[in-house]
């Protein structure tokens, strides 16, 4: 029996792929990009881009491993596209700045944060091409990404706290003016993060209430998932121990439902006692 197919623009369908991937259904998101026929070069490489940003974002919030070879067939795709746009060849190197930004994070198989035990050329190296996409991107929200993980390096790999939040700052202009709900929300995280370590913890609960509110706008369910977590912490803070375990236990089940493994490892050690959100020298 033939199989039916039906025709749409890629870029539509791709967006509804990257949709898919917000929402934690990285199964469905791939199974929906491995069987697709793309005759034109340019579409073939914008496809499997979006098939490495798909699996970064498996590999974030469930500690899997896929994203390496979907980012080397993304590389060999672009390659053999001879009209690659700027756009397109941001995109590609930022995917590649985001696997190693995780990749380095990563120390004898456990995460850690700061220097320490990493190789100091390798950080380096990270900074500059962060920089070097702040400088080069094509438009202002894609320097807000890059500025954003300019903060993120230099919060998480050099430990340098203060230096960060003018980063994070910037990020949060750049997707509040792009109307980019899913920038906000990542910069918002952060410079809540930055809020509760300097116990200003009205500051904090505002900004991740709000980062929360985007998030779910944006369809991320781990990304919202993840913000509760943030929560519960403050919950704990004010000595509402009961609120926040039970926040913290619907974050384990949902996180364990979508298969977001790692997420639902930090909620219950959050349960535990432990603080997701102690600064990198004590965590």
């Amino acid at each position: 029996m033939p199989i039916a197919t039906a025709c749409l623009p890629v870029d539509e369908l791709l967006r509804a792929i990257r949709e898919l991937s917000r929402a934690g259904r990285w199964e469905t998101a791939a199974r929906l990009l491995d069987p697709l026929s793309v005759t034109d070069p340019d579409a073939r490489a914008r496809v499997a881009l979006t098939a490495a940003e798909v699996a970064l974002e498996h590999d974030w919030f469930s500690g899997t491993d896929t994203a390496a070879e979907r980012i080397a067939a993304a590389v060999a795709a672009a390659e053999k596209e001879t009209h690659t746009t700027p756009d397109g060849a941001w995109d590609l190197e930022f995917v590649r700045l985001r696997h190693d930004y995780a990749r380095l994070l990563l120390v004898d198989g456990r995460l850690r944060f700061g220097p320490v035990g990493k190789d100091p050329e390798a950080l380096a190296a990270l900074r500059r091409r962060a920089r070097a996409l702040c400088d080069g991107a094509p438009d202002d929200r894609r320097r807000g990404w890059a500025t954003l993980y300019l903060g993120l390096i230099t919060d998480n790999h050099f430990a340098e706290r203060t230096a960060a939040p003018v980063h994070y700052e910037a990020a949060l202009r750049a997707g509040e003016a792009g109307s980019d709900d899913l920038l906000a929300r990542e910069a918002l995280r952060h410079l809540g993060d930055h809020d509760h370590d300097c116990g200003d913890r009205t500051r904090a609960l505002e900004r991740w209430r709000r980062a929360t509110a985007l998030g779910a706008r944006a369809g991320t369910v781990p990304g919202t998932l993840s913000q509760q977590l943030l929560l519960a912490v403050l919950a704990r803070g004010a000595g509402d121990e009961p609120a926040a375990r039970a926040l913290a236990m619907e974050v384990t089940r949902w996180a364990e439902a979508i298969g977001a493994t790692r997420l639902a490892q930090q909620a219950s050690a959050f349960l535990g006692g432990t603080d997701p959100t102690a600064p990198p020298q004590d965590r």
